[in-house]
């Protein structure tokens, strides 16, 4: 048996920024070794769509939706059997089942196996599901899927899934719930020492859910003498010893996701703790003492936003110096408590915009409050360039704590800003799966 495993990007086209896709590692882990495997990953190289095979996997997100239907109806009507999995598929089984004739909802682990030997013996069900949450002590992940393929120079691992917090705009707390599991610690330094790789991203959606298992886990590090990046809350100033020990254990970067500069869109996305134990300037403080780099997001539409607020953000992460940051419309995906508001209040300009051929990506999905939708689509747009004009670029890098701390800091600085930039320009206003309908691909 031959399984090809696919990752689609957005569109049909490579990417500067590819990633190791974590899951593909999971999935070959628990594939029985007696199957034949095979990735493409969309974002280095074309997917042969001609490819002979006995089953698809394909791990879909929502951006992703549109050019995965498209390469399983190709698949399928050469009577290849595509399952799909992932957050997409999760949140919207029944559209994802147009596509596909098998779909696993939730985790991987407790149902792969299942799914291999039932499509091994030609009997595949429509939909499967875990009976609840894998314990995450054994994992193991099968990087041998990846030999071959040009990866940005990281190493991706995890840690611990689910978040603490349940914002309104985030679909993690709709697909794990209340679930909060780590790998039990011993096991994760085992796997990163035996990685051979000196930069590591841990892929957790926050690093920090447990004040004592964050401070078991960054203690656990110093020995490996190994840079690593993560995605961590802002509270986790609270605790003075975290950020001295994230600095001792090896953190280079982390991404903080500060969404707004405004209180009152903080309250109504559900994230007023964000400034509850420290300002946002007295936290940047911190984490500038302490030497690690700041990658921070932004997200614009909430009813406080104005056509001001695009430019007040990108002011605040040029003067404090980020290593990097984002700035989007909110955009409501399948699964966050947004999705079904925005709906509900008959606001969204592509209700399904994921699968819309007019939506471009960068488009704004809804008409906000104080502004236009078409106000919101170029408000981000021009933070992102305005972000990351050269003058920036040079000004941002002149932080001596931080993106200039050392020539390992100043090579990552620069990669990563020159890098998003080549990635804002060339994403901007594409349609997602190309020009083409998913239905059409298979005709």
């Amino acid at each position: 048996m031959k399984i090809a495993f696919i990752r689609p990007n957005m569109y049909a086209g490579r990417s500067s920024d590819a990633m190791e896709p974590l899951c593909f590692a999971i999935l070959k882990g628990l594939t029985p070794p007696d199957v034949e495997t095979v990735l493409y990953d969309e974002r280095l190289e074309e997917v042969p769509l001609d490819e002979t095979c006995d089953l698809v996997a394909m791990t879909v997100e929502t951006y992703t939706a549109r050019r995965a239907y498209a390469i399983a109806d190709r698949y399928r009507s050469r009577g290849i059997p595509v399952v799909m999995g992932g957050y997409h598929p999760t949140f919207l089984p029944e559209e994802a089942a147009r596509h596909a004739d098998a779909v696993v909802v939730g985790d991987a682990e407790g149902i792969w196996p299942r799914v291999v030997e039932e499509a091994r013996a030609g009997r595949l069900s429509s939909h499967y599901k875990a009976d609840g949450f894998a314990d995450l002590a054994g994992a193991h992940y099968d990087r041998s899927i990846f030999a071959g393929k040009k990866y940005a120079p990281v190493a991706l691992v995890q840690y611990s899934r689910g978040c603490k917090f349940n914002c309104d705009f985030c679909s993690i707390r709709a697909f794990y719930g209340a679930n909060l599991r780590q790998r039990p610690v011993d096991e994760l330094v085992a796997e990163i020492a035996g990685l051979g790789q000196r930069h590591i991203f841990f892929v957790d959606d926050n690093i920090f859910i447990n004040p004592k298992k964050a401070k078991e886990l960054f203690r656990a590090l110093i020995p490996l003498k190994i840079r690593w990046s993560c995605q961590v809350s802002i509270d986790i100033v609270k605790d003075p010893e975290l950020l001295p020990l994230m600095k001792a254990s090896g953190c280079a970067t982390a991404l903080i996701g500060f969404e707004s500069l405004d209180a009152a869109n903080l309250k109504q996305m559900n994230k007023g703790w964000n400034q509850k134990f420290a300002s946002y300037e007295q936290a940047l403080s911190q984490f500038a003492d302490v030497g690690i780099m700041i990658y921070g997001t932004f997200v614009f539409g909430y009813d406080h936003d104005t056509p001001a607020s695009f430019d007040a953000a990108v002011d605040f992460a040029r003067q404090n110096r980020f290593w990097l940051a984002n700035f989007n419309p909110l955009t409501p995906t399948p699964g966050a408590p947004l999705h079904d508001r925005l709906i509900a209040e008959g606001r969204m300009v592509f209700n399904e915009w994921w699968l819309d051929p007019n939506f471009r990506y960068g488009d704004a999905t809804f008409e906000p409050r104080a502004m236009t939708a078409s106000e919101l689509t170029e408000g981000c747009f021009r933070a992102r360039r305005a972000f990351n004009t050269w003058g920036s670029l040079i000004g941002r890098f002149v932080a001596s704590r931080t993106n200039a701390g050392s020539p390992y800091r100043a090579w990552l600085y620069w990669l990563g800003n020159l890098v998003s930039r080549y990635e804002i320009y060339r994403k901007q206003g594409r349609a997602l799966g190309g020009e083409a309908s998913p239905d059409s691909a298979a005709r």
